[in-house]
């Protein structure tokens, strides 16, 4: 069905929309609580950008996690589910560059670097597009540390709702529920740190994001989705 939807312009418009409005359609039926979210606050007051990072696997509700108006640039993957990604961000404000958050070289980890140093956010699923699930690639800590700019690691979790069996085990919300957005420190990454400093600011962050997505769960009620057995890939591997 995805590569139906990709070849054909009017279906795949069609599908971002319906799947836009099916976000919204949650969000405004739902009771939805923010926690943590002073540090993200005090940075887009003071128009400093950093990079959003969350899971994969809790993609569906993330638009309702930033502040509208402040311009944002996803990375997202050339896959056929990361274009019906980018079709269907756009209709809440959000910008994309196609790409691979694993390839610390390519042009489109370039094109986010460029951006957050022009003054943008950005934003990583540190385990796309294709997993593991919940480990973080080296990528996104490679444009922080060009860039210089914090990683803020953010999560939501509702009830009620379906996991998908996807390898990302992706959090489908049904409307009429309750849901939390939680936000964690920022992590800083040195710029001149080796390869070992590096490596442990990839195991921050994954450590952190982990655990605010099973707080997350816990606050909703809902069993803790696991991360997968297999390690990302160390950072000079994955870098």
């Amino acid at each position: 069905m995805l590569k139906a939807l990709a070849r054909r312009e009017r279906p795949r418009r069609i599908a971002c929309w319906a799947m836009a409005q099916y976000i919204r359609f949650v969000h405004r039926t739902s009771r939805w609580s923010v926690r943590g979210a002073e540090a993200p606050k005090g940075l887009w007051a003071a128009g400093k950008p950093f990079i959003l990072a969350f899971w994969h696997g809790r993609l569906l509700m993330m638009p309702y996690c930033w502040k509208r108006g402040v311009p944002i640039n996803m990375l997202i993957s050339r896959h056929l589910d990361g274009q019906l990604i980018a079709r269907t961000v756009k209709h809440f404000g959000i910008a994309t560059v196609a790409g691979s958050s694993s390839k610390g070289g390519s042009a489109a980890l370039r094109a986010i670097v460029r951006a957050l140093k022009a003054g943008e956010c950005a934003g990583f699923t540190p385990d796309g597009p294709r997993g593991p699930r919940m480990r973080a690639s080296a990528g996104l800590i490679n444009a922080a540390r060009l860039a210089q700019v914090p990683i803020l690691p953010c999560t939501y979790a509702f009830s009620p709702r379906r996991v998908l069996a996807s390898w990302d085990r992706f959090v489908l919300a049904f409307p009429f529920g309750r849901g939390v957005f939680l936000w964690g420190e920022p992590i800083a990454v040195a710029a001149d740190g080796d390869a070992a400093a590096l490596e442990r600011t990839r195991l921050t962050l994954e450590e952190r994001l982990n655990a605010l997505t099973r707080e997350a769960d816990l606050l909703c009620g809902t069993l803790p989705v696991e991360p997968s057995a297999e390690p990302a890939a160390a950072f000079l591997e994955g870098a």
